[in-house]
């Protein structure tokens, strides 16, 4: 294990606390190309600005559209977002003079986490804590959205709240993952409303008087220990680039990177 809590590899300032940060996970529109070859001569992180969208409200998720394509013409951009108003935002553009805002409502509380599916970008899935059970007590539901017709059109029923995360496999795409309460939890979307697998999950904050900091713990499954920890100042949206060594937390005007080999 690489030394307990190192500092971030680079950092990148930003105008504002940044809430949420979100590689694209798909080849038509990674950043994997420009980070492959290390160049001396450049000090951190370079990037370029394609498009500054305007969000009235603060983003609390951010997912990539599989739709998006930067490797080829046209370009396009299309991603989600949620926000405190309870609304899903697809937003779209061509990096030129064509951009698109669709609103789509159902939840009737916050929304926690979206993500697309992963092969053609067709449908998109939520999960909010908004569902009441027959016995009233407040549940996790996942609910899943057509986005040609902008209706929902299915909701499974985690069992338990809160439900933070969903993730949509990308090598199944009839399998969704989700993070909800101390567990984490596998649905079939064929099969049933509930849970196929479930197993706990661990989560560990850690501070102290006068300083509060975020650990970032990097595992690899076939280890009981963490292969890298590192620390940040008040961290947020951590996310992995799909096909490189490298994660981004945001946090306090910054955005701050860790390389590591696993």
């Amino acid at each position: 294990m690489e030394d307990s809590g190192r500092g971030a590899s680079y950092t990148v300032p930003c105008d504002d606390y940044v809430h949420v940060v979100e590689f694209s996970p798909f080849d038509s529109c990674s950043v994997a190309s420009l980070l492959q070859e290390e160049d001396m001569e450049v000090e951190g992180v370079e990037f370029t600005t394609l498009h500054f969208f305007h969000h009235a409200l603060r983003m609390d998720c951010l997912p990539w559209s599989p739709e998006s394509r930067l490797d080829k013409l046209p370009q396009l951009i299309r991603f989600c977002t949620a926000a405190a108003d309870r609304k899903v935002r697809l937003l779209t553009s061509d990096l030129q003079n064509q951009h698109e805002v669709k609103v789509m409502e159902g939840h009737t509380s916050y929304i926690n986490h979206l993500v697309f599916e992963p092969t053609e970008g067709k449908q998109m899935a939520s999960v909010s804590d908004d569902h009441t059970s027959d016995g009233g007590r407040e549940e996790g539901t996942i609910r899943f959205y057509d986005l040609v017709t902008q209706q929902a059109i299915l909701s499974l029923d985690c069992g338990q709240s809160p439900l933070m995360s969903a993730d949509w496999c990308l090598a199944n795409t009839i399998k969704v993952g989700a993070v909800t309460g101390s567990d984490w939890v596998i649905c079939d979307i064929t099969r049933s409303s509930y849970p196929q697998e479930k197993r706990c999950s661990r989560v560990s904050t850690t501070g102290c008087p006068g300083k509060i900091s975020s650990q970032l713990l990097v595992h690899h499954l076939g280890h009981p220990q963490p292969v890298m920890i590192g620390s940040a100042t008040v961290g947020a949206g951590l996310n992995w680039q799909r096909s490189l060594p490298l994660c981004v937390i945001g946090g306090d005007r910054k955005l701050s990177f860790w390389m590591t080999e696993m």
